[in-house]
């Protein structure tokens, strides 16, 4: 073997210096740990807001011998969805940041039988003394250009942490299974559609809103006749 090809196999001293700095990479650990504590706590908060609408329908079936909720569903926003939120929103990505800006983190929502459940269990949920009311947007009343329709809440709930007591919000959507059938179908024709959906079909979607809150209505209409009879 030749001496310029023994110098080309020794290890380049350049290759071995670390690609990151210790102390950015210490850096760097401590905020996923921060961030990962951050996600750990709002999915705390999203399970304790599930727990207490479960409960709220198992006191509702014992007085009226009916349960108003249907079903419920939870999701904690993903780390992509926040880092969209977070540009959208020009702020700066940092979890005390992320605290301050976003309000949605944690979600659950609520699916009802009918109209009025809805409203009831929103009152029932908001007269508890662990709750309090951040915003309340009441898109049954005046829905959104698109149709939908929903009453959304933002709460906030005590959060029992291993050294403290935290205060999280938690975003409530409550509607019935008939808002619900249009806004899922809805939310797939937007996020599976690569162009954004035509006019003429907007405006379709939106007239099937209507006709399916007419149907929300004569369904309450229906119940209460029937629960007047028995």
């Amino acid at each position: 073997m030749n001496d310029s090809n023994h110098l080309s196999m020794k290890p380049s001293r350049e290759r071995q210096q670390p690609f990151v700095a210790a102390d950015t990479l210490a850096k760097a650990l401590d905020r996923l740990q921060e961030y990962m504590e951050l996600r750990q706590m709002y999915h705390a908060a999203m399970r304790e807001m599930t727990t207490k609408l479960k409960n709220l329908d198992e006191e509702f079936c014992i007085r009226f011998d009916r349960n108003p909720i249907h079903h419920i569903e939870s999701r904690l926003k993903s780390t992509e969805s926040i880092i969209g939120k977070m540009k959208a929103k020009d702020c700066e990505i940092f979890v005390d940041s992320i605290r301050h800006n976003i309000t949605d983190l944690a979600g659950v929502r609520v699916i009802c039988h009918y109209l009025r459940d809805v409203e009831t269990l929103a009152e029932m949920l908001l007269k508890r003394d662990d709750i309090e009311l951040v915003y309340m947007r009441n898109y049954i009343q005046k829905p959104k250009n698109t149709g939908y329709r929903s009453l959304h809440l933002v709460v906030s709930i005590p959060v029992c942490l291993a050294d403290r007591t935290e205060q999280v919000p938690v975003e409530v959507q409550i509607r019935t299974v008939a808002m619900d059938f249009w806004a899922c179908l809805e939310h797939q024709l937007r996020y599976k559609s690569e162009d954004e959906v035509p006019v003429d079909l907007r405006a379709q979607l939106k007239d099937c809103a209507s006709m399916i809150a007419e149907a929300d209505e004569m369904m309450q209409e229906i119940f209460d006749k029937v629960k007047s009879i028995t």
